[in-house]
C-alpha cells in the first residue's frame, strides 16, 4: 500500500507540472524587478576642480572639489543623480548643488572626486547618462568602482 501511495503522489506532482509551465520552479524574471529612473539624459560632461575649492555654489554651499557634487541646468538642488561613463561604464552618485555646465552642449558638470571615479579627469570631457532614481534621494555616496568586488566591470 504505501508503495503505491508514494507512486500516486509522485504521479501527481509530476502531472501537474507538466500541465502548467507556471507551476514549475521556473522565476520569471521581469522589469519590475529593477528599479526604473524617473529622470534621464544624456551628452557629454565637463569636471570643474580645485580653484573653485570654497567658492559659494548657486544652492548656497561652499563647494569641495573632493565631494560628489555636481552643477545641472535645472534639475532642484539636492538631487542625487547617478553619472555614467559611457566609454568605460564606471559610474558615481552626485548631489546637485549648483548650476551649470556653462559650456554649450554640456549636461552636467561633476566635482573632481566625481571625474576621477568616472575616469575623465585625464580628457577633462566625457559622455555620459545621468539617471535619477527615487530611491537614491536619501543621501549621495560613492558607488563600487574597480578597487570594490562588485564593481560591474569585472
Amino acid at each position: 500500500m504505501r508503495p503505491l501511495m508514494i507512486f500516486l503522489v509522485a504521479c501527481m506532482a509530476i502531472g501537474s507540472a507538466a500541465a502548467h509551465p507556471a507551476a514549475r520552479h521556473h522565476r520569471h524574471t521581469t522589469q519590475a524587478d529593477k528599479p526604473l529612473p524617473y529622470f534621464i539624459q544624456s551628452g557629454p560632461a565637463s569636471y570643474y576642480g580645485q580653484k573653485h575649492d570654497g567658492k559659494m555654489t548657486a544652492s548656497g554651499t561652499n563647494f569641495d572639489s573632493e565631494e560628489f557634487t555636481a552643477a545641472h541646468p535645472w534639475l532642484p538642488f539636492g538631487t542625487v543623480v547617478r553619472v555614467t561613463n559611457l566609454r568605460n561604464k564606471r559610474w558615481v552618485k552626485v548631489r546637485v548643488t549648483d548650476r551649470g555646465p556653462h559650456a554649450k552642449r554640456r549636461v552636467i558638470d561633476v566635482s573632481t572626486a566625481a571625474a576621477r571615479e568616472l575616469g575623465m579627469q585625464r580628457r577633462g570631457v566625457a559622455r555620459v547618462s545621468v539617471k535619477a532614481f527615487y530611491e537614491d534621494q536619501d543621501g549621495a555616496k560613492r558607488l563600487p568602482s574597480e578597487e570594490d568586488d562588485e564593481y560591474p566591470g569585472r
